[in-house]
């Protein structure tokens, strides 16, 4: 259901019922009382407006006004990352935060990855050992366990899109400082992140 929208012609039209009767209430446009309302009613209007836009805003991917807070709330935005282009990144960013649920699986790095607008892949190591490796391939320490190289494409490029992108935007934007920042602030610490960009 979507919210209620009045305007400033419905609160008139509400409020004019609700005046004395009389001669000296007359209800016609041009009344010292009508210009009265009219007045008045353009605060309940824009009192209605900004209660809808609180629901958009309320919700950490759709916020506009609301994203300091919620950027502040989640620790953003995060100095290694440097502070996000556009308004949908930093959506984004934060959406992806406030998500998270954790997880140590390459499945789940690949989808906070893709949450964050990022495609990635994962390539996990293991250590050389008699009997279990082949020929050709890498001859590995038992350090190489804990290491694990996340592959991306050397610039992801953002495009503005129309609905979501707001005045200042750039019409587009690359790096990967947020992704190679967010995967490392939830790497379990054990481990070695090795990023690859091709």
């Amino acid at each position: 259901m979507p919210a209620p929208n009045y305007s400033a012609a419905d609160y008139l039209s509400a409020m004019q019922p609700l005046m004395p009767r009389g001669r000296v209430w007359p209800k016609d446009s041009d009344a010292i009382q009508t210009q009265m309302l009219s007045g008045l009613v353009q605060v309940y209007a824009r009192n209605t407006a900004r209660a809808n836009n609180l629901l958009i805003d309320a919700f950490p991917g759709t916020g506009v006004e609301l994203l300091p807070q919620w950027e502040a709330t989640l620790g953003l935005p995060d100095p290694c990352a440097g502070i996000a282009p556009t308004v949908a990144a930093r959506n984004a960013q934060v959406l992806a935060r406030f998500t998270r649920t954790g997880g140590q699986s390459a499945a789940y790095y690949i989808s906070y990855a893709a949450a964050l607008g990022y495609t990635i892949t994962i390539t996990q190591f293991s250590p050389a050992r008699v009997g279990q490796s082949r020929v050709g391939q890498p001859l590995n320490g038992a350090a190489w366990a804990f290491a694990w190289r996340i592959n991306a494409p050397l610039n992801t490029v953002t495009r503005s899109v129309v609905g979501t992108a707001r005045a200042g935007d750039p019409l587009a934007s690359w790096g990967n400082a947020v992704l190679q920042c967010e995967i490392t602030e939830v790497i379990p610490a054990h481990t070695i992140p090795i990023f690859a960009y091709s």
